[in-house]
């Protein structure tokens, strides 16, 4: 298959499986904290058509960095306003790494079991995940960016005077569109991508343990 193709398809993929479940956790984690609006508004669900907006679709398929339909927040009806929003902030980059993390494992899996049997099937199988796991990876950190309307920025707001925080959300539309050209320049490649690596090594060392099990498993003919 041409690598193009399987790239856009991988996109694809994780586009209707990584964001619902980043926008599903950012509503379940807010209802745990006080808030159900998103309940109210249907968003405690793993639906992606209840998630997805044209144009973060439309980055996500191109450039790889993407973003959903923002869950809507009250926080007023959290019991503690500013732990409730952080927290509810972090749980969408988290869904992203803790899905990393296991498509990493299952990549693992994959490639030693391509390794051992010589298969192009299982092969191509890992390469997807290898995908699946780096897309993650790309957008759990790139929401992390304390940019509005990134989830990071949520997270740095609710530490902030909130007269600044006001300040910033007069401008967030402003701010939104230089995101984006700075997204198509590239200006942002090389700290993003510091930050990425970064990530796969801790994953990496996370999932040492897969090497561990395979190997003794091809090691003693199980495999």
């Amino acid at each position: 298959m041409n690598e193009t193709i399987l790239d856009y398809l991988i996109k694809a993929l994780v586009l209707f499986t990584a964001v619902p479940v980043h926008e599903c956790a950012h509503a379940w984690v807010a209802e745990k904290m006080g808030d159900d609006t998103g309940r109210k508004q249907g968003r405690i669900t793993l639906n992606p058509f209840v998630h997805l907006t044209l144009w973060g679709s439309l980055m996500m398929i191109l450039v790889g960095f993407g973003w959903g339909k923002p869950v809507m927040v009250d926080s007023r009806n959290f019991k503690n306003p500013k732990k409730g929003m952080v927290l509810t902030s972090l749980a969408g980059p988290a869904s992203n790494f803790i899905m990393a993390f296991l498509s990493m494992i299952v990549y693992k899996v994959l490639a030693f079991l391509s390794f051992a049997k010589d298969s192009s099937t299982l092969d191509m199988l890992a390469t997807v995940f290898v995908y699946i796991t780096l897309i993650n990876i790309s957008l759990a950190v790139f929401n992390f960016l304390p940019i509005p309307p990134l989830d990071g920025s949520k997270i740095f707001n609710a530490i902030l005077p909130e007269k600044w925080y006001f300040t910033i959300m007069k401008y967030e539309n402003f701010i939104f569109i230089a995101l984006i050209i700075l997204v198509y320049s590239g200006l942002l490649d090389a700290p993003l991508s510091f930050l990425q690596d970064k990530v796969i090594d801790v994953m990496l060392f996370l999932t040492g343990w897969v090497d561990k099990i395979m190997s003794l498993l091809i090691a003693g003919g199980v495999i």
